[in-house]
């Protein structure tokens, strides 16, 4: 198979949860997702990506994610696909350390809380980790997933990860704003990947699903 000179990498949060309707951190806390309550945002999802046709499937290993790639593939053009998904830990959602469980209203007022805010995450959080760390770990995985493309002739990846790992990724990737880059339930973006002289480059990327302005 020829290599790939563009790579389209659609990378989704997972479904609702308890501790995301209660507004608590949840970090990697292995929280599974709140049914039946979680399943109108991953219909949708499941349906904007049902004709599409991914050569590898990702997902962090904690068991929202897991779930979510359970229903989003079922029925979908890649369910059969014969290489199987992959879990691993770096797609994890960055380590809260002891704010996981906690809400914002009880971590309001702390000092400590408001100057990790103020830093957009480039602070860690006590026992927990920095937005580098996260990076860190991320950009390691993303490396594999290139390299994979010019190897195997990749053109499209999906990958079923967390909020903070999809806002990290629209940061570092294209410099969107810490705030900007945040995602709902059952949602993400599509990264486009071009290779060229000086290797991969992140063009663009765009809603996914689409919004319905968009489709409509």
């Amino acid at each position: 198979m020829a290599a790939a000179d563009r790579l389209e990498l659609v990378v989704v949060r997972h479904g609702l949860t308890s501790w995301n309707r209660e507004r608590r951190y949840q970090g990697q806390r292995d929280i599974p997702l709140l049914l039946p309550e979680a399943l109108p945002d991953l219909e949708r999802l499941r349906e904007a990506l049902a004709e599409t046709g991914f050569d590898a499937v990702h997902a962090s290993d904690l068991t929202r994610c897991r779930q979510t790639l359970d229903h989003i593939r079922e029925g979908s053009a890649w369910a059969n696909h014969p290489e199987a998904p992959r879990f691993d830990r770096r797609l994890r959602e960055l380590d809260f350390g002891d704010y996981e469980g906690r809400t914002w209203e009880a971590l309001k007022d702390d000092p400590g809380y408001r100057a990790w805010v103020d830093s957009r995450g480039m602070r860690a959080t006590p026992g927990g980790e920095s937005a580098d760390d996260l990076w860190a770990r991320l950009a390691a995985w993303l490396d594999e997933v290139l390299a994979e493309a010019r190897i195997h002739g990749h053109r499209r990846v999906l990958a079923v990860s967390h909020s903070g790992a999809i806002r990290e990724l629209s940061r570092r990737l294209e410099g969107a704003d810490f705030w900007a880059g945040v995602v709902g339930q059952a949602q993400g973006r599509r990264f486009v990947f071009t290779h060229g002289e000086e290797g991969w480059q992140c063009g663009c990327s765009s809603a996914v699903p689409a919004p319905a302005s968009a489709t409509s």
